[in-house]
């Protein structure tokens, strides 16, 4: 049968690619991003896998009359490095998916 060298290539191809893959899927783990709101009041560090590995809340802030303000701030900063977070996965995992070209498939 001819054509089976090629989908054995092919198969080392995507192998190849999804080692790729999960190497940068690693990586973004080890990144670290940071949201911050209330002028720098309130800062959150996430890693690329949106896990939060860090808060800071400066002491000025806090105040037990306002306690709803320091949830906003904390929340917004949180949001922030989220998105920065996904922005990243998508231009990181975004690579693998552009210009893909497989035969067969339409």
């Amino acid at each position: 049968m001819r054509g089976g060298g090629n989908m054995q290539g092919m198969m080392k191809q995507m192998q190849k690619m999804q080692k790729q893959m999960a190497k940068a899927q690693e990586e973004l783990g080890e990144k670290r991003l940071t949201g911050t709101a209330g002028g720098g009041m309130v800062t959150v560090t996430v890693s690329g896998h949106k896990e939060v590995v860090d808060v800071e809340i400066k002491e000025e802030v806090v105040d037990p009359e306002d306690i709803e303000m320091l949830q906003d701030l904390v929340l917004a900063a949180t949001n922030e490095a989220m998105k920065a977070a996904d922005e990243l996965t998508n231009s990181t995992m975004g690579q693998f998916t552009k210009g893909m070209n497989l035969p067969g498939m339409f």
